[in-house]
């Protein structure tokens, strides 16, 4: 039986791909924030989920509670990050920009190093971030998420990379969703707006095949290009 950690799997994308992992035979330790929701999840499978809640901006404890974990399991082939935050911010209100850039960046960093070691000093392992397609371009509605994803997309190539260079079976997957039908698609009338559990298993997928970057879904591809070819002058006038 594999091993797999998710971070951030108290709801949304989390929540979904630990089911999932569930089903195909992983024995998956999740995490967050609150424990109540941690505690709900278990309780569907309790031979197959394991628990532990904490805070990704207390990233100093962070590699305390994944050794912890491992030793439950009693071994790890696959972490995935699946937490992260970001609000509207057309104000610049600062709470929010900071809450964004010690999740995303910060605690991502130090679960992401962690991972690295651990799978450098086993010789394997899988390590899958979820960025967002919002790393691509500056967005004037919500600065530091679109900034802290492009920091994420940009880290996770630096690893992969790095496994590149060091010849090891370690694999690095960047999943880069457009909108999936989360609470953190805010607005109404959202384009391509993907339901949750269709986004999960295109995910799982592409975890599966051991993908370098996947956007979800797929049409999203044609929109990277576009935003990556598109003029400064033009995109500041959107």
């Amino acid at each position: 039986m594999k091993k797999a950690i998710v971070i951030g799997a108290t709801s949304g994308i989390g929540k979904e791909l630990a089911n999932l992992l569930a089903k195909n035979n992983y024995k998956v330790a999740i995490t967050g924030r609150r424990s109540e929701l941690l505690e709900e999840i278990r309780k569907t499978n309790p031979d197959a989920f394991i628990t532990k809640t904490f805070d990704n901006q207390e990233y100093e404890k962070i590699p305390e509670h994944l050794d912890n974990l491992v030793e439950m399991l009693g071994g790890l082939d696959l972490l995935i990050i699946s937490s992260g935050t970001g609000k509207v911010s057309e104000e610049l209100d600062f709470e929010i920009e900071k809450n964004t850039i010690l999740t995303n960046t910060l605690g991502f960093t130090r679960i992401a190093d962690w991972s690295m070691n651990f799978f450098e000093k086993q010789k394997f392992g899988h390590l899958v971030g979820i960025s967002s397609i919002a790393g691509l371009r500056g967005n004037r509605y919500s600065p530091a998420y679109a900034a802290t994803k492009a920091f994420q997309i940009n880290y996770l190539e630096g690893l992969r990379h790095r496994a590149t260079y060091l010849k090891l079976p370690i694999y690095v997957t960047d999943i880069r969703p457009g909108f999936i039908d989360t609470a953190m698609a805010q607005g109404d009338k959202i384009f391509w707006l993907v339901p949750l559990e269709r986004g999960a298993k295109l995910i799982f997928n592409a975890i599966k095949r051991k993908k370098k970057v996947a956007y979800i879904s797929k049409k999203w591809v044609l929109f990277a290009w576009f935003m990556k070819l598109l003029p400064r002058w033009i995109h500041h006038k959107i």
